[in-house]
């Protein structure tokens, strides 16, 4: 059994100061101090405005991954071979040598509102603040050179510019956002700065600083500084972009010259959205989000940042053609695109942020044939990708949780596209008979493109899916119940138990792994954490304690780290296929952890369950969970001993971030404080604290429409 982390970072607070600290701010948020250097396995700090985001680069002041869909500064394919060429810009020489290059280490801190940079060059410090404000399509970063020597120093700073602006109002369905080469460069003398513009689209980007740079070209802006002891120079790097070219200007001017007032701006305008999250009845949700009142400041943390994660992709862009929405990843990939499996792991927290625009997703991906693709994109609201197995028990998952928290019967009866909404479900619940296409009586998912990706021998008639299938017919036969149609909600729960009986013969006995079938009849065993986490979450209840038991001893054995877990056991024989983090042996997904937490305590594991959570808000100190972190088993911890995010460059090619962090909040809720709610308004609570803070409370719970509290007590109507 590993030993668990130490959560010391996040101390335990008095119960006045949790009280305080129960609606976090944008520096409750505050990262941990992040020092890297090119080279290092760092996936570099992102922000958003909810139209776009912006990345840093691997030195003090320059960005990269700007994106404001439909206009991007993205990447291009170069290479038949599929090389890519990334767009940064505002990237940093020093004494005519690129700052990356130095090899000199670089302290990178993120909060909502800002990323906070700092490094040393020889006896200067250098220090920079970049921020992306609210409606405006724009980065700005201001920069500060400190003479920290005992002499007068000089110091040459270039500033290296590339546009790649354009604008693509298509289906952004590739992972790379759209970017242009061969922008156009027109210098502005007046504001000292570079206008690029698209030669193909109605898209420029305007680049500078103020104050002006001692020499302006079209691909360079540079400094000649020199400082004594103590004297600094702030510098402000702007880039804007647009496409009307008289705004954009606007919008650069109005950057350059006020950049404190706008981070200031920002930093409220963030507070504000944290605060509203959990306020009922507030102006920027359909719902929100119950306040966690405790003193144990890691799980606070761990619940905080859950809530951070709808948040970062939270999209209010005026380009979007459903209005407001969520999307899946930033800030690299996928920039536009919705990814059901994503959303479904989200689903609880979302059904009480944003029911309203659960639902909308929830009818948009109706009214799309989702075997087909994985997800959606905003521009245009085309349907992205290849099918996921996973989407008719998405489909289902969202659709309960939205059910169960609003309580909104009618919509079973709504007509998406011609079609009842009670009856989509149905025929998704059945939709596992079409796939069970070599008549072993278990739904066959096909190949690795439909599955895991990253897991070769996870491929066909899986335990993990066909549980699920359990649980969509379950789901299935409640509505059906509930309506007085009990013929048909008989058939479908029998039909359940007939699956089950056929998921439990996957099962091996002793080892608390399960097999998958191929389509000849033979088996092979997988040692993967989405067999343990989904079996255990969808048909627990059908589970032998001796199962359970081994299951759990598996886990404990060869998937979990103190602050983090393996998604593949090190002793599959898969290992060698891929090293991909979020679902190999070298890391997890972002919700694994989160899916695994549910699982131990439907195994009647709390106490193991508590204390990891614990070691996973480690994790949780370097902004929103990543798509994918790595074991610390198989690279070494980041700053504050959490599992350090995998970078989004090749081979690992995992985001900075990822929505399904929001599945955080579900263990916490229903494991932690044990909240049973049903979907046709019987809710209770059997909260099971283990050794986690007794007088914790979870306060303005919203469930159909009534608000409660929380706590080990259990629950009362508020």
């Amino acid at each position: 059994m590993p030993l668990l982390a130490d959560a010391s970072s996040f101390q335990r607070r008095s119960a006045k100061d949790a009280h305080a600290a129960a609606i976090p701010t944008v520096e409750d948020l505050r990262s941990v101090a992040m020092v890297h250097r090119f080279g290092d396995l760092f996936n570099l700090p992102g922000l958003t405005n909810q139209w776009g985001c912006a990345q840093a680069a691997f030195d003090p002041v320059g960005i990269r991954n700007i994106s404001f869909p439909p206009y991007a500064q993205g990447e291009q394919n170069t290479a038949p071979a599929g090389a890519t060429g990334e767009i940064v810009t505002g990237f940093l020489y020093v004494d005519g040598e690129y700052f990356a290059s130095l090899g000199l280490p670089i302290e990178f801190v993120w909060r909502p509102d800002r990323i906070e940079r700092r490094a040393r060059y020889r006896d200067f410090q250098l220090s920079s603040a970049m921020i992306v404000p609210f409606e405006r399509m724009a980065v700005a970063v201001a920069f500060t050179v400190e003479n920290i020597g005992r002499a007068r120093q000089g110091l040459e700073l270039r500033l290296g510019l590339r546009g790649g602006v354009t604008k693509s109002v298509a289906p952004w369905d590739q992972a790379y956002s759209p970017g242009e080469f061969d922008n156009e460069h027109l210098v502005d003398t007046e504001r000292g700065a570079i206008l690029f513009k698209s030669r193909r689209t109605a898209a420029y980007a305007m680049q500078g600083a103020y104050p002006r740079a001692d020499e302006v070209r079209p691909a360079w802006l540079v400094y000649r500084l020199n400082l004594a002891p103590g004297e600094r120079r702030t510098i402000t790097f702007v880039n804007a972009i647009g496409g009307d070219e008289r705004a954009v200007r606007r919008s650069f001017d109005e950057l350059a010259h006020n950049f404190e007032r706008e981070a200031v701006r920002v930093r409220k305008e963030w507070d504000e959205e944290l605060a509203s999250a959990f306020t009922p009845n507030n102006a920027r949700f359909s719902g929100h989000l119950p306040t966690l009142v405790t003193s144990e400041g890691a799980i606070r943390r761990l619940y905080h940042m859950a809530a951070m994660s709808a948040l970062f992709f939270k999209r209010t862009t005026p380009h979007s053609i459903y209005g407001r929405t969520y999307v899946t990843l930033a800030p690299r990939y996928w920039q536009t695109t919705t990814f059901l499996w994503d959303i479904s792991l989200s689903a609880m927290l979302l059904a009480m942020l944003d029911p309203a625009v659960l639902r909308r997703m929830i009818e948009t991906w109706m009214q799309l044939d989702v075997h087909k693709h994985f997800g959606t994109e905003y521009l245009t609201g085309a349907g992205v990708g290849p099918w996921y197995s996973v989407n008719d028990f998405a489909m289902c998952r969202m659709a309960r949780e939205y059910l169960r928290w609003s309580g909104d019967r009618a919509w079973l009866d709504k007509r998406v596209a011609g079609e009842r909404v009670i009856d989509r479900l149905i025929a998704y619940a059945r939709h596992w008979r079409a796939l069970d296409v070599n008549g072993h009586g278990l739904a066959d998912y096909g190949g690795i493109s439909n599955l895991l990706e990253a897991v070769s021998n996870y491929v066909h008639e899986v335990a993990s899916l066909n549980a699920a299938n359990v649980y969509n017919l379950r789901f299935a036969a409640e509505l059906l119940a509930a309506r007085g149609e009990t013929g048909q909600a008989r058939a479908m729960s029998a039909e359940a138990v007939d699956l089950v009986r056929r998921v439990l013969e996957l099962y091996v006995p002793g080892e608390g792994i399960w097999r998958c079938r191929l389509p000849d009849g033979s088996y092979h065993e997988v040692r993967h954490c989405y067999d343990f986490g989904t079996v255990l979450t969808s048909i627990g209840d059908d589970l032998s304690s001796q199962q359970k038991s081994e299951m759990v001893q598996f886990f404990r054995r060869e998937l979990q780290t103190p602050t983090w877990m393996r998604a593949l056991s090190t002793r599959d024989t898969d290992v060698t296929f891929s090293i991909r983090p979020d679902h190999q042996w070298t890391g997890a997904y972002a919700a694994w952890p989160a899916l695994a937490l549910s699982a131990l305590y439907r195994a009647g594991r709390a106490d193991l369950a508590v204390e990891w959570m614990r070691g996973l808000a480690s994790s949780a100190g370097q902004g929103p969970i990543a798509q994918a972190h790595f074991a610390e088993t198989a690279f070494a911890p980041e700053a504050g001993g959490g599992a350090r995010k995998a970078p989004s460059d090749p081979p690992y090619i995992n985001d900075w971030a990822c929505v399904s962090g929001c599945a955080y909040l579900e263990p916490i809720v229903e494991s932690l404080f044990g909240i049973r709610a049903g979907l046709f308004g019987e809710i209770s609570a059997e909260p099971n604290f283990a050794s986690f803070d007794p007088r914790a409370e979870l306060r303005n719970l919203p469930y159909q429409g009534k608000l409660y509290l929380a706590s080990r007590r259990g629950l009362e109507r508020i």
